[in-house]
């Protein structure tokens, strides 16, 4: 009887347990499957993971790829007074030269932007490192001007495809982040061109312009290998119907930066209207289309105008200098003649190194005016800033005067330039955002095609007259920028239209 008992009473106390583990059984099925109901977005997956080591690495490698592209356009400013003695080239042959690089980007930009939405950023921008990188080496072996002019073409057309190297960092940087983030990458063009003008400076006079351009393909090269450290963008991925690689991708960045995913899993429906350049212009999106495409007109005109303008007072000295020295009263005695074959001296390239420094002297400046104001009145007080200081170009000054003067018009117009890529990336949606910045690229080239025959051939017949234009149309576009209809500060990037 009394092990009857026993039993009895343990068979009362397994159930008493067995009734107390069966809710915690429940509650914990519950959560398993309330985790495995969570969902989650790429922007929400970003937002989370936050800044960390991923984004230093990001940083150095896609903003390096601003010095190869800013090293191929800054080229032309240095080469030009060597080839114009090597081949004797007219004003306008010279010019044609910036002429037909811009006419390759414009090409290339468009498709580029088209195959990088449709299928990936990462091909197209390793592509363009590669294609810039094999044109431009051939360049320096061009045995005639024609040749030199095809083959810089055909480098433009490979620069189109690094520039959206932009896009592809954008979409991995936080919201909060990338108004600092950005703005700074304009360090790596400033390195890039001075990069250039040094290379002009030490390589030129010993072993001339082929073997500086021979050397300015470095770069490149290394930035080749260094690629494969940069994912695909995970926008992109999820966008293409291949969550799969987004999420390998994001739990990388998060294992790097030491973070963790959002809970549940990642869901985002795949977009067949991808690169579809309708979108561009459908009712959401034709207005800001419309004037971001001469934004960017203006924003190269104006940039390419004061680079190459720059070059040629220098060169040709055309500047109204109160205190000319004799090397600036010998150029002057140059100016019957059609071709200038007149060198770049030591004092020139100093004073194109000391213009370089103003593409980041205002950076700072930048940054506070994209966090207070937003990118609209940005881009509006940048570009009558601009068209002010083109004017003031022409006043008779100091050499030192006219230093300080280029430095702070390439300053403004740089940091016109990157506002205007900033919002470009943001405003559009990660089906169209690449084609987007290829046709706004593509409408900028245009600006590039045109500003090379005002700044090298009509600066010589009047310098007024060819600053002139370049204030007008920044005054114009003020006006287009202040009517945008979207403001993009502190706006998350929109993953369909």
């Amino acid at each position: 009887m009394g092990d009857c008992d026993i039993q009895l009473v343990t068979a009362i106390h397994l159930q008493e347990v067995e009734l107390q583990e069966k809710p915690a059984d429940n509650q914990q099925g519950t959560k398993n499957n309330h985790a495995a109901d969570q969902t989650y977005t790429v922007e929400e997956a970003v937002e989370m993971i936050g800044f960390g080591r991923f984004h230093i690495l990001l940083f150095v490698i896609m903003g390096s790829s601003n010095i190869v592209e800013a090293m191929e356009i800054m080229l032309l400013a240095v080469v030009s007074p060597e080839i114009r003695c090597e081949w004797r080239l007219d004003d306008w042959q010279v010019a044609l030269v910036s002429t037909m690089v811009f006419f390759g980007f414009m090409v290339c930009g468009v498709l580029g932007g088209y195959i990088a939405d449709r299928y990936g950023r990462w091909k197209v921008v390793f592509g363009g490192f590669v294609w810039s990188a094999y044109f431009s080496f051939l360049t320096s072996f061009a045995p005639s001007y024609g040749w030199f002019v095809f083959l810089r073409s055909m480098v433009g057309c490979g620069v189109a495809g690094v520039s959206q190297g932009f896009v592809l960092k954008t979409e991995f940087i936080p919201t909060k982040y990338r108004t600092y983030l950005l703005p700074l990458a304009t360090i790596f063009w400033m390195i890039g061109s001075m990069l250039i003008i040094v290379l002009g400076m030490v390589v030129v006079p010993s072993l001339g312009w082929r073997w500086m351009i021979r050397l300015s393909v470095t770069p490149s090269v290394i930035l080749i290998f260094l690629f494969k450290f940069i994912p695909e963008s995970a926008r992109y991925n999820v966008s293409a119907g291949n969550v799969q690689a987004a999420v390998k991708t994001l739990q990388w960045i998060a294992k790097m930066n030491r973070a963790s995913l959002p809970p549940g899993r990642l869901v985002e429906p795949p977009e067949k209207e991808r690169g579809n350049w309708r979108i561009l212009l459908s009712s959401s999106f034709r207005r800001t289309s419309l004037l971001l495409w001469y934004s960017w007109f203006v924003a190269s005109f104006a940039y390419y105008g004061s680079v190459l303008s720059s070059s040629e007072l220098l060169e040709k000295n055309l500047l109204c200098v109160t205190d000319a020295d004799r090397e600036h009263q010998v150029k002057h005695s140059h100016e019957d003649g059609l071709c200038y074959c007149i060198p770049f001296g030591f004092s020139d390239y100093q004073t194109l190194l000391i213009s370089c420094l103003g593409e980041v002297a205002l950076v700072p400046v930048n940054i506070c005016l994209l966090n207070v104001f937003g990118r609209k009145m940005s881009l509006t007080v940048l570009q009558l800033l601009a068209a002010i200081l083109f004017m003031m170009v022409n006043i008779c000054t100091t050499m030192f005067g006219f230093t300080a003067l280029l430095f702070l018009l390439r300053s403004l117009v740089s940091m016109n330039f990157n506002v205007v890529y900033i919002y470009t990336a943001e405003v559009y949606p990660t089906v169209a955002r690449s084609l987007g910045m290829g046709f706004c690229t593509s409408f900028s080239r245009i600006g590039g095609v045109i500003a090379p025959f005002i700044a090298q051939v009509l600066m010589s017949q009047s310098v007024i007259l060819a600053l002139s234009p370049f204030a007008v149309a920044c005054v114009v576009c003020a006006l287009g920028s202040f009517l945008l209809p979207i403001e993009t500060k502190g706006r998350g990037l929109l993953q369909n239209s």
